[in-house]
């Protein structure tokens, strides 16, 4: 039997072509290695020349395929302190490192089509926050946002997402997710307003953010140098310099004029008063000023903190996230509002290691579940296969748009599509209805037209009923909605068009 394809089959089969094509032609799909997803600027590997999207093929000779190799190459390898050569291949060009710290960057596996997973998905951390006691606009969450991003670029985080949000009542939140990042890290980042003081007794001698100028991350006076053993495990010391303005340099001159010389634990000549910093209001440290300082308006001070674990490695690791921390405040200084977390959430990375299977198990049994029944109803093999087909290219029309316009696919994404399948597959069958009823008297072709205007009412309803959706749970339920959406639109203007031709096409035959 030789069917003609008319003008709504073709147009339905070019544009399932170019969501494949949408999909699954990437520069990258046949390359071995890792992706480089984030690194910290002012690192060693940044300051040599490695950027995010550049692709490790190898480390000092070894092959890297996947990201169990890298963590296996690089495990323990800046542990000693001491400087070692680390070789880094990419399909670009060859580092050569010389560095006694980590290298600063974040891998994953590189991606081998273009449909991108969202935090349900790739794993990761996500929260809900708003200002404590004060309802923000509009413009003050933008504002917000900026900040928020600036303090996360500036800690090194490159693959998050920070965006405004709003639940039905009109209350304004902003949404934070960070893959890779635990519930604690982001809790660590937004709970600190970041208000950093220094003082000498009561006095103020600059402030974090508008009194510094410049926040040293990398060189030989900056990281950690001294780990002790102590009863209750190990303390790691850090330090580095950071450069305040001229005014906050006259205003400690000032201040320091005044305080007498005395002689400190170690025997050596010092003021009598030491700076105090403080961080959102509470102690934080203490550093003792040099006599030599007294009444000096000097711009750099080195700051000092520790950090402390049960084990060595445990207190290095603590000790490098605090001074990290502590740096981030410094650079971008506070935020206008003290933040509070309505919802914190992690996310397991199993489900997006699995996303593929998952997907396709759900979607198989779906459609080959519909096929049988509509098998049964029918008794035919051409009116059970052709839902099954077209429903398979609705999933991949969908996925199409998603990886086209870099939509983020979530699990309330993966139900919408589901979703639109079950709209998709009622639909098929009010047209399978309408042109297998051979008690009318009027033609096949008014019979479709009389389906159409049954669907066309079918999707106003719907869209009518998911647009609300789009603002409810502060927003979490996007992902639902635009797959939805997209997958009945796309019913509607392309695949129940092509299915009707088919239906009329194969029953006239």
């Amino acid at each position: 039997m030789k069917i003609k394809l008319t003008f709504k089959i073709w147009l339905w089969l070019i544009v399932l072509s170019f969501a494949l094509l949408s999909i699954f032609i990437t520069p990258n799909f046949l390359q071995k290695g890792v992706l480089v997803s984030s690194i910290e600027t002012n690192s060693p590997a940044f300051e040599e020349g490695l950027r995010q999207g550049d692709i490790i093929i190898s480390i000092d000779g070894q092959k890297i395929e996947n990201v169990e190799n890298y963590l296996d190459v690089m495990q323990n390898k800046f542990f000693s302190g001491e400087k070692v050569r680390t070789i880094i291949t990419t399909t670009k060009s060859e580092f050569v490192f010389f560095s006694n710290e980590s290298l600063k960057i974040v891998v994953s596996e590189i991606p081998r089509t273009n449909v991108k997973t969202g935090l349900d998905l790739s794993g990761g951390a996500r929260a809900l926050v708003q200002a404590e006691n004060y309802s923000l606009s509009s413009e003050e969450v933008n504002n917000l946002i900026d900040m928020i991003s600036n303090r996360f670029n500036v800690y090194g985080i490159s693959d998050m997402n920070v965006r405004s949000v709003s639940d039905l009542a009109g209350k304004n939140f902003v949404q934070i997710e960070i893959a890779g990042a635990t519930p604690k890290d982001l809790e660590n980042l937004v709970s600190q307003q970041g208000k950093f003081e220094a003082k000498i007794g009561n006095d103020t001698v600059f402030i974090g953010g508008k009194d510094i100028k410049n926040v040293k991350q990398a060189g030989q006076d900056v990281g950690i140098f001294s780990c002790e053993q102590f009863t209750q495990g190990y303390v790691c010391s850090f330090r580095f310099p950071v450069l305040i303005s001229q005014e906050s340099a006259e205003r400690m001159a000032e201040i320091t004029s005044k305080l007498e010389v005395v002689k400190n634990a170690n025997g050596q000549d010092s003021l009598s008063e030491p700076i105090n910093l403080y961080l959102d209001e509470m102690f934080y440290s203490n550093l003792s000023i040099s006599a030599d300082l007294k009444g000096n308006p000097a711009t750099q001070i080195s700051i000092q903190g520790s950090g402390r674990g049960e084990t060595k490695l445990d207190a290095y690791n603590n000790a490098a996230e605090e001074m990290k921390n502590l740096q981030t405040v410094l650079m971008t200084g506070s935020l206008p509002f003290k933040l509070q977390i309505v919802k914190l959430d992690t996310i397991s990375p199993t489900l997006g290691q699995n996303f593929t299977k998952y997907l396709l198990i759900a979607g198989v049994i779906a459609l080959f579940s519909v096929a049988i029944i509509i098998f049964i109803r029918y008794k035919g093999l051409k009116s059970s296969f052709a839902p099954l087909i077209i429903c398979t290219s609705e999933i991949i029309i969908t996925l199409g748009v998603a990886a086209f316009i870099k939509w983020d696919l979530d699990l309330p994404s993966i139900a919408g599509i589901l979703a639109a399948i079950g709209t998709g597959v009622d639909d098929q069958i009010v047209v399978l209805d309408e042109a297998k009823n051979k008690e009318s008297s009027i033609s096949i072709k008014e019979r479709i037209k009389r389906a159409f205007i049954i669907i066309i009412g079918a999707y106003v309803t719907s869209v009518a009923s998911l647009l609300p959706l789009w603002w409810a749970g502060a927003g979490l339920l996007k992902g639902f909605v635009f797959t939805t959406l997209i997958g009945i639109t796309i019913g509607v203007l392309i695949t129940r068009p092509a299915f009707a031709d088919i239906v009329n096409l194969t029953e006239k035959n």
